[in-house]
């Protein structure tokens, strides 16, 4: 039996640590003898200085290494064992390594963010109250498309760790090319995993996992308590659950013989973790897939802009889908300008849903979010003002009367008329989602309405219901956010408004054209499903914005092309790589002092040519929960040198009191 023991716990510390294995038979829960029995892959209760912690085992040794700075005598034992079963494995600690130094955390947080007791996430998958019966279907009772056998057969035919990229317009197949390449896998004795981002789209999604593949599905959600969450995953370890579906933390699920990663709409922004570890489901499951020699198969009708490059350079093969198969047309776009509009509803946007109510048919409006900063908008030519180092808007700063940008720090006096055309019809302003629903239900008092957000997601129940009563055609019109503009299937809904897409484009980010892009495209893609005059209306106050023309056209040819050229203009992903540091603390001038000095320090570890600092600057959240942020991006060509050299700052830079540092490579949201 090992003498030492090697554990990480769930703290930012960079290191292992050795404690004693006391040999005693009581210390391992439910084993005959201490002696047969490995404690690597348990949790274990130890003291931890003056606390009491929870630490993982990664290793036994029956020496103790020279690694070790204490001498046998000092080393403490650990107090019990916690499981009785292994939670995890060498391939587990491997992969934490591995995550460990690409996203630059301690390894013991990488690890706790696997295991079933990891951090939970706001979009989890939760499939309460919905009946999910075991029927297993055959699948030779669903009938492909050339299009869909061709890639069925394309993936199941693959030997290697492949990429694949199912590219097609909503309504498709992709979904059932998903299946079946999932029942062919199994078939053959392997595991698959699917993920999902969404918890809307997770509901639907595992309700035809379950009962196509019945028993050997399991669900992965925080919404089992902790011992049914913990009781799944060890069926899964078990191998008794051969498909599991989830969000991103699914990635992570213990499938014996793995032969299969599924990233369903993989452009969504939610396969990003916004806790540390910062990983992208994506890039852990290319690294398994390569790992394992399996295919990874990735799908949307809006690719990400790293992904659609590419699919353009031979990274990702491609594999399209270019006819809707329930017999719905493409809807016809319009574009509405509100630039001489009173209200939030164009003229156009309230005859179309009077014709849809008229025609017993369902409407969308889609409402988004994310417009909470002002932007400084022209009325008259639409025109908006850009950093010139970054081609992104500027913020207004009110209470120091400057315009900003929030990447390089550059500043801007505010113009007092429109610097395009001169018109003093201009200024920043923004349109809150309360005045737009409010101004429906006064247009509309004879149809029933509902909203889906926020607030309604955390009644899980009130979700499922509502969902429920739209799809069987008791509301007349939806409101909703962007948990509605994907995946969802309603047959009877003919019109999709969308209220303000300019929202998004004002949003100081690089990737701010991308994201409206895909959200016009994918919200577009629920109207006229299954009916041939299926219309969108786009609301804008810039109707020439390319994203908003291209959507229109659904030309997304054009508009990836368009992006790209942009992005390597201006050097930004896919054409360099970032790594965000964000310093926090409740005392301003502590985060400021900190970004700067930590950006000194950067200039002698990091390479001296190739790499560039932007910033310091504060972050377009310049607070939140009381904490005052500043951030540095640091950008190059090549990521692992400015990775190494971040990890060592990381590992050996002590910051003030009170401040800590955010570590972020590769980052989707930049706010």
């Amino acid at each position: 039996m090992a003498q030492w023991l090697e554990l990480v716990f769930k703290l930012p510390l960079y290191q292992s640590f050795f404690y004693r294995n006391p040999a005693d038979s009581e210390t391992v829960q439910g084993a005959e003898s201490a002696a047969s029995v490995s404690l690597v892959g348990k949790r274990a209760a130890v003291r931890f200085g003056s606390r009491k912690l929870t630490g993982f085992i990664i290793a036994e040794h029956h020496e103790l290494p020279k690694s070790c700075p204490f001498a046998a005598a000092d080393i403490k034992p650990i107090d019990r064992v916690i499981d009785a079963e292994p939670l995890f494995g060498a391939e587990q600690v491997e992969l934490a390594r591995w995550m460990s130094h690409f996203y630059i955390c301690a390894e013991g947080v990488a690890l706790s963010a696997m295991l079933p007791s990891g951090k939970r996430e706001a979009g989890e998958l939760n499939t309460e109250g919905f009946e999910l019966n075991g029927t297993d279907f055959s699948a030779a009772a669903f009938n492909l498309s050339d299009e869909q056998t061709a890639a069925v057969d394309a993936i199941t035919g693959c030997n290697t760790g492949d990429f694949f990229y199912v590219y097609g317009i909503t309504g498709s197949g992709k979904t059932e090319v998903f299946l079946q390449a999932a029942s062919r896998v199994l078939a053959a004795g392997k595991s698959v995993i699917y993920l999902v981002p969404e918890i809307t789209l997770s509901h639907q999604v595992a309700d035809t996992v379950r009962q196509r593949f019945g028993d050997r599905c399991a669900v992965l959600h925080s919404g089992l308590t902790g011992s049914k969450r913990l009781a799944e995953w060890r069926r899964i370890a078990r191998g008794e659950a051969r498909i599991i579906v989830g969000v991103r933390s699914a990635v992570f699920a213990p499938v014996c013989n793995l032969g299969l990663i599924i990233i369903d709409e993989e452009h969504d922004g939610s396969y990003k973790s916004g806790f540390t570890p910062r990983y992208h489901a994506r890039q852990v499951a290319m690294y398994l897939c390569k790992k394992h020699g399996c295919p990874l198969v990735m799908g949307s009708a809006t690719p990400s802009v790293e992904a659609w490059h590419l699919m353009q350079t031979g990274g990702i093969r491609t594999l399209r889908l270019t006819k809707r198969l329930s017999g719905g047309a493409l809807p016809r776009i319009r574009i509405e300008s509100l630039l001489s509009t009173q209200g939030a509803l164009s003229g156009a946007l309230i005859e179309e849903m009077r014709r849809t109510k008229a025609q017993g048919k369902q409407s969308i409006i889609f409402l988004n979010r994310r417009g909470f900063s002002h932007f400084f908008k022209c009325k008259n030519c639409g025109h908006e003002v850009l950093c010139k180092n970054c081609s992104v808007p500027l913020t207004l700063h009110k209470s120091e009367g400057l315009m900003k940008c929030h990447y390089c720090g550059w500043t801007a006096q505010p113009p007092t008329a429109c610097p395009e055309c001169g018109s003093i019809e201009a200024g920043y302003t923004s349109i809150g989602t309360e005045y737009i629903e409010e101004q429906v239900r006064k247009a509309f008092p004879d149809c029933t309405i509902q909203r889906i957000d926020t607030d309604v997601l955390q009644k899980n129940k009130e979700t499922v219901r509502i969902l429920h009563d739209f799809r069987d055609g008791k509301i007349d019109i939806l409101l909703g956010t962007q948990m509605i503009a994907k995946g969802l299937n309603f047959p009877g809904v003919r019109l999709v408004g969308i209220a303000l897409a300019d929202t998004g484009l004002q949003m100081p980010d690089f990737r701010a054209s991308e994201r409206s892009f895909s959200l016009i495209m994918q919200v577009a893609g629920r109207a006229g499903r299954y009916v041939p005059d299926g219309e969108v209306i786009i609301q804008t106050y810039n109707p020439y914005h390319p994203a908003i023309v291209c959507a229109q056209h659904s030309d997304a040819e054009s508009f990836y092309s368009q992006e790209l050229q942009q992005r390597r203009v201006l050097e930004f992903p896919p054409f360099a790589r970032l790594i965000r540091l964000v310093f926090r603390s409740k005392d301003e001038q502590q985060a400021e002092a900190a970004a700067y000095s930590a950006c000194s320090v950067l200039k002698e570890l990091l390479p001296a040519a190739g790499v560039e600092i932007l910033g310091p600057s504060d972050c377009m959240l310049s607070m939140v929960a009381g904490n005052y942020r500043f951030q540095l991006l640091l950008r190059a060509a090549v990521l692992a040198p400015v990775q190494k050299a971040v990890y060592r700052f990381i590992t050996e830079y002590r910051c003030a009191a009170g401040v800590y540092i955010e570590t972020d490579v590769d980052p989707v949201n930049l706010l």
